[in-house]
């Protein structure tokens, strides 16, 4: 996954060259993002586990610096998701388990540049902390595992294209709550 995701990186800026676009996102924009996410990379699934609710997040972000790299632009942003999902084990008319909600608050930057008309592509990196609560149900006896939680890291590649001024829908692929987000963008 890494590899692939530092050989994307490599070919899009590479393809920058090709065409002298301006940047989607300026110093001082203000931008809120909403998304749902595809893959979860909280747990691993298999067998016994099942998703209750997909990772869904929603972000803040602000340029603060421009000419990066001669038309790049750095932005801040910080995030809020949530995700749950349960674990359930059935052995001999037994039937317990455990659901796990995750409240996800993070921070990153974002190197915004332009590569195609009408789209702005980025990649990013966010540090979050995963609050964790576990609540366990059942037949079963003593199966009260503490909540836990913990750091989490992301790093990713996106783009948003913009069908207005204010208004875009995003594609994000990566590692931190999610494999994939998709969602909408406005531009405040």
């Amino acid at each position: 996954m890494k590899r692939a995701l530092a050989l994307l990186v490599l070919l899009l800026l590479s393809l920058s060259g090709l065409h002298a676009q301006k940047s989607m996102i300026e110093l001082g924009d203000k931008v809120i993002n909403a998304g749902i996410g595809i893959g979860n990379t909280l747990y691993l699934g298999g067998s016994g586990y099942s998703t209750m609710v997909p990772p869904i997040s929603v972000s803040y972000e602000q340029a603060v610096v421009d000419d990066v790299f001669r038309k790049g632009v750095i932005g801040l942003v910080g995030s809020v998701g949530y995700t749950s999902f349960k674990f359930r084990y059935t052995l001999d008319n037994q039937d317990w388990g455990w659901n796990y909600h995750n409240i996800i608050l993070g921070a990153g930057a974002l190197l915004h540049y332009p590569l195609i008309d009408r789209m702005d592509t980025y990649i990013g990196g966010m540090l979050g902390y995963n609050f964790t609560t576990i609540a366990d149900y059942g037949d079963s006896g003593d199966n009260n595992p503490e909540s836990v939680g913990g750091l989490v890291p992301a790093g990713f590649i996106g783009v948003r294209y913009y069908f207005t001024e204010q208004y875009a829908a995003f594609a994000q692929l990566g590692y931190g709550v999610a494999y994939l987000t998709l969602g909408v963008s406005i531009r405040l």
